[in-house]
């Protein structure tokens, strides 16, 4: 494909190297811009809270790609720079420091945000969020001596982040509003199991309580929590869920609501703007609805897939989402999606005691998610070969570990 046109990412994560990829990949020769607020090259955020930060994995291993890959296939990578607005009628960029970039066609991969603790203390030192690369060096150096620390929220973050602490022989206590850990992603039984789970590894879990305030004289050294309690504290790790980035998205007028609203192609109301990744509310077909996923894969699948649909392919993305996790000696793989409360029943497939099962949310008899628990030899395919299939499955043989899950699907 001959052209001279700019196509221009706006973030330099996985999910916009891997568009870049894909527009190489596919044939398109023009020009590529991927712009990233961050001095680092694009790279992956799972090993932020997992082996990266347990320091068993290198940073070189995080990146998307090695260095010389963007000069080979003539991507710019303008790192350290932040696009402060976009004109869409003109197809210009703005940047900090008052350059201009036009395009042809653009990407939105601007990603997510922490959300910040809101109460008395929060700007203590000795509070950490978990999102880049400078956050997971700041917190592994603070925990790798060991120590007290507390998290706050009980999500995937949190979780990881406790295990790790405990790894490094901290002192761990997780606050949580809510009664079981993972609620809104697992819901209360499978919620109960990850709780069993780190209270099993000495993580003093508070269920059911709201943190107050931090307190502290320049440096954290407690958490205070709403029935009255103190938590000593030499480290905070605050995992209480991120926002999307979709700034540039509402100074444009761009439809917005939890995410920059886009199609089954990755499209924008605006032919020429796309979005992927994180900041993307996507509307999947598979579930009938908008979804706005904030995992890996959904960055990794969706840039690939909005490369393609940039460039005028046929492009439905339909994947269901897809996470996986390592907390101790349990690792993990999710996949599938329904609102909190979103399902009728659950069925159990394996050992939970043994840390070797399946679990399947149903609703009105169709699988509509489904985990496994170090399972890897089947892994999650299965998973999603019930999920796509949307036909009701008999719970009794779904729990049944002699029955194929293959065969379920063609039922």
């Amino acid at each position: 494909m001959t052209t001279e046109q700019t196509y221009v990412i706006v973030g330099a994560g996985l999910a916009g190297a891997k568009a870049a990829q894909s527009l190489r990949e596919e044939g398109f020769d023009g020009r590529i811009t991927v712009v990233g607020a961050e001095t680092e090259r694009p790279y992956e955020r799972p090993p932020l809270s997992k082996g990266y930060l347990l320091g068993k994995e290198e940073q070189a291993k995080v990146y998307v790609h090695d260095e010389a890959w963007y000069r080979e296939h003539s991507v710019e990578l303008i790192s350290g720079s932040q696009v402060t607005d976009l004109d869409r009628g003109s197809r210009r960029l703005e940047l900090d420091g008052g350059g201009q970039l036009g395009y042809d066609r653009l990407l939105l991969a601007t990603g997510a945000s922490p959300r910040r603790l809101d109460v008395p203390g929060a700007d203590l030192e000795g509070v950490h969020y978990l999102r880049s690369l400078g956050d997971s060096q700041r917190l592994r150096e603070a925990i790798k001596g060991g120590g007290r620390v507390v998290v706050v929220g009980a999500g995937w973050i949190g979780l990881e982040t406790a295990a790790a602490a405990r790894e490094y022989g901290c002192e761990v206590t997780v606050v949580e509003p809510r009664p079981v850990p993972l609620q809104a992603a697992l819901g209360p039984e499978m919620g109960g199991f990850f709780a069993d789970l780190h209270r099993a590894h000495g993580v003093d879990l508070r269920l059911g309580r709201q943190v107050t305030g931090l307190i502290g004289d320049g440096h954290v050294r407690a958490v205070a929590t709403d029935d009255g309690q103190e938590v000593a504290a030499d480290v905070v790790v605050v995992g209480v869920g991120v926002r999307p980035n979709a700034e540039l998205a509402v100074l444009s007028g761009l439809p917005v609501d939890n995410g920059v609203l886009v199609d089954a192609s990755l499209r924008t109301e605006d032919p020429d703007v796309y979005a992927a990744g994180d900041v993307a509310n996507a509307f999947n077909p598979l579930y009938g609805t908008r979804v706005r996923v904030e995992h890996w894969a959904n960055a990794l699948n969706g840039g690939l897939a909005a490369g393609k649909a940039m460039l005028g392919q046929e492009v439905v993305y339909d994947r269901p989402p897809y996470f996986f996790s390592d907390q101790y000696d349990v690792g993990m793989e999710f996949s599938g999606w329904f609102e909190p409360g979103g399902y009728d029943s659950l069925v159990v497939r394996g050992d939970r005691e043994e840390k070797a099962f399946y679990a399947f949310w149903l609703d009105g008899g169709r699988v509509v998610a489904g985990m496994h628990v170090n399972l890897w030899d089947d892994g999650i395919g299965p998973v999603q070969n019930l999920i796509r299939a949307g036909v009701p499955v008999d719970a009794e043989r779904l729990a049944d570990p002699d029955v194929a899950l293959e065969d379920l699907a063609k039922s």
